[in-house]
């Protein structure tokens, strides 16, 4: 089986930074501090008014760990909605390039897009729109034990703070699709 390439700088760095928002915040919620004055500070790095908490912002936490791993704003389009991003690295790919699933072998360092809110939009649909609710999160590591082959994400505003999930994948490294909050596109880190 061959070996997975070793991450980029970048994408070292980008796991990195989601890993350590990931220590410092998980445990607590997003209106105690200190993680409350952190979301204030996703915000203001987008730079954007801090609307508070109750404003979806892990499209905000995603914006600031890329711009804090190196990524200029010529190289990938911050936003406080994940869809707009997605839809710039499918169209105009620079640091990413949004690829249709499970076309690729998910790596450190790329960030994995699903649907939220029952809803069921498909690579087709991002590909035509930059306006639509979904979520994402960043690929910090992968593994395989008895269960197979998987990759552990960490995002923002899930659950109220910042969490990491593990994401099943099939043999050959790619996303296994799944019935709830289906995925939708996968950000392959190129940088």
């Amino acid at each position: 089986m061959p070996q997975i390439p070793l991450p980029s700088a970048f994408a070292s760095k980008l796991a990195g930074i989601a890993q350590d928002q990931y220590q410092r915040f998980h445990l607590i919620d997003e209106s105690h501090e200190p993680l409350r004055s952190q979301i204030e500070q996703y915000w203001n790095d987008l730079p954007d008014d801090f609307p508070g908490v109750v404003t979806p912002w892990s499209a905000v936490f995603i914006s600031y760990c890329v711009r804090h791993a190196g990524a200029t704003s010529a190289e990938f389009k911050f936003a406080a909605a994940h869809s707009v991003f997605v839809h710039e690295a499918i169209v105009h790919p620079c640091a990413f390039k949004g690829v249709a699933l499970p076309s690729d072998s998910v790596r450190v360092g790329d960030i994995l897009q699903n649907n939220r809110s029952g809803n069921n939009f498909d690579f087709a649909y991002a590909s035509t729109h930059s306006e639509y609710e979904s979520h994402s999160a960043i690929i910090v590591a992968r593994g395989e034990d008895h269960l197979g082959k998987y990759a552990m994400a960490v995002g923002g505003n899930e659950s109220n703070s910042v969490r990491m999930n593990r994401i099943q994948l099939n043999d050959d490294g790619s996303v296994r699709q799944r019935t709830n909050s289906p995925f939708i596109c996968l950000l392959k880190n190129r940088k």
